[in-house]
């Protein structure tokens, strides 16, 4: 079988990684950060199309995944409930898929501390140069290095990511530090808050150790607020000390003059219950929203996909499914054409329309928000138009295929999970639903 080089150690390469071993071939993986990644990210939405890729790459699907909740509910600044959906869905965390695709590849294949620096091409393969001088070599390479890919970077320049004029403010509430009130009106529940020209969602993930029993859960948060790129981004990202992070603030680098004022905002802008999350965690982090559509996907012998590809905002919830569904194209293209430059080409006409649908469809579900970029939060100025709150609850984390032809797009459902597996041993894969 064929030598298949894949940059990138997050979920991404994972499941490529994990799928393409599992189809016999020799896969080498390359990551530039040393130690676990886990606790990176906090809460996922997951899809049937992401179980089914889970269980491609070896990984067990069953109740233990995460978290299930049965409805949407949308609080007011006083905590009432004035909105609602039926809406059965599926709750993960990014440190659970972590850890159980992680533990599904093996440990010799996966090389930390590799920093790719530049790639070139013969007709027959792909070499790959890292930053100690070190040259792998390959049939076919795999790009799945994240927003800022450095093979992305070489191969395709003028595909860069574009700040959206907003920011989101993340973290995890233990579910054991919450009051009695916060747990019966909104932990059960997939929660959301319109705060005029903001967006706050949440939703309860597995806890410490990924415990999903009653009491042992954590909450997981994401508020949208405008950010003016000039001004007050560029505050945000930057620590106590003055030091300013253009590319990514650390969580704990974030200044605590920052957290404060969000945590002041939030006790003035949000329902109680939400406020008091915030509150109580730990340590809340920024992320500034991008986004970032390619117009191409193969270059000969080297592909992009999940983040080096395509980077869709949040709020259609659609990331990490949105890798799966590229890693199982990649893998099916290269069982019918092997591993060719016309394996390449067959991922790129599976995904490159689907990739961009899904980047401008999120782009829409995030409009109004961007149109807030230029202005200050909690500032007189502030905008006074409403949203079809309905449509915000039905159409945020729902999944979208970008197939006009696929029933399940737009369509949120939890499929039926099977008990644990024997063994470790993984699941059948899920049926999507229509």
């Amino acid at each position: 079988m064929a030598r298949i080089l894949i940059v990138g150690g997050s979920l991404g390469g994972l499941l490529a990684a994990n799928m393409l071993l599992r189809d016999g071939h020799q896969v080498q993986l390359l990551e530039k950060a040393r130690g676990s990644l886990d606790g990176r990210g906090a809460g996922l939405v997951t899809h049937a199309a992401l179980l089914e890729g889970l269980t491609r790459a070896g990984v067990a699907v069953d109740t233990g995944l995460g978290v299930t909740v049965q409805s949407r509910v949308l609080l007011d600044a006083q905590g009432e409930v004035v909105g609602g959906l039926e809406m059965p869905q599926l709750l993960t965390s990014w440190s659970r898929l972590y850890s159980l695709l992680l533990s599904a590849f093996p440990a010799e294949r996966y090389h930390q501390g590799v920093a790719v620096t530049a790639v070139d091409q013969t007709h027959d393969g792909v070499r790959v140069h890292t930053d100690s001088g070190t040259v792998f070599e390959a049939e076919l390479l795999i790009a799945s290095d994240g927003i800022r890919s450095v093979v992305r970077g070489q191969l395709a320049p003028a595909a860069v990511p574009e700040y959206a004029g907003y920011i989101a403010w993340r973290g995890v509430c233990d579910e054991a530090l919450l009051s009695r009130h916060t747990l019966s009106t909104c932990f059960e529940h997939f929660g959301f808050a319109l705060p005029v020209g903001e967006q706050l969602i949440g939703y309860p993930v597995a806890g410490s150790g990924n415990a999903t029993a009653r009491g042992q859960r954590r909450y997981n948060f994401v508020w949208y607020r405008p950010a003016d790129a000039a001004t007050t981004l560029r505050e945000l990202m930057t620590d106590a000390d003055g030091e300013h992070y253009p590319l990514g603030i650390a969580p704990h680098k974030v200044s605590w003059r920052q957290i404060a004022a969000m945590r002041q905002a939030a006790r003035q802008l949000l329902a109680p219950q939400f406020a008091e999350m915030i509150e109580k965690c730990a340590q809340p982090f920024l992320q500034p929203i991008n986004d970032l559509l390619s117009q191409r996907l193969a270059f000969d012998r080297v592909a992009l996909m999940g983040d080096a590809a395509f980077v869709a905002r949040p709020h259609v919830g659609m990331g990490v499914t949105k890798a799966a569904e590229d890693a199982m194209a990649l893998a099916d293209s290269i069982r019918v054409h092997g591993a060719t430059a016309a394996a390449l080409q067959s991922y790129e006409a599976l995904r490159l329309g689907a990739g961009q649908a899904v980047t401008r469809h999120a782009r829409t579900l995030g409009a109004y928000l961007q149109a807030q970029g230029n202005q200050s939060p909690g500032g007189n100025d502030r905008p006074t138009a409403s949203r079809d709150t309905q449509e915000v609850l039905q159409q945020t984390a729902a999944y979208f295929s970008g197939r006009k032809d696929d029933p399940a797009a737009g369509h949120v459902a939890v499929p039926t999970l099977p008990p644990p597996a024997p063994n470790g041993q993984a699941s059948s894969p899920p049926r999507r639903q229509a």
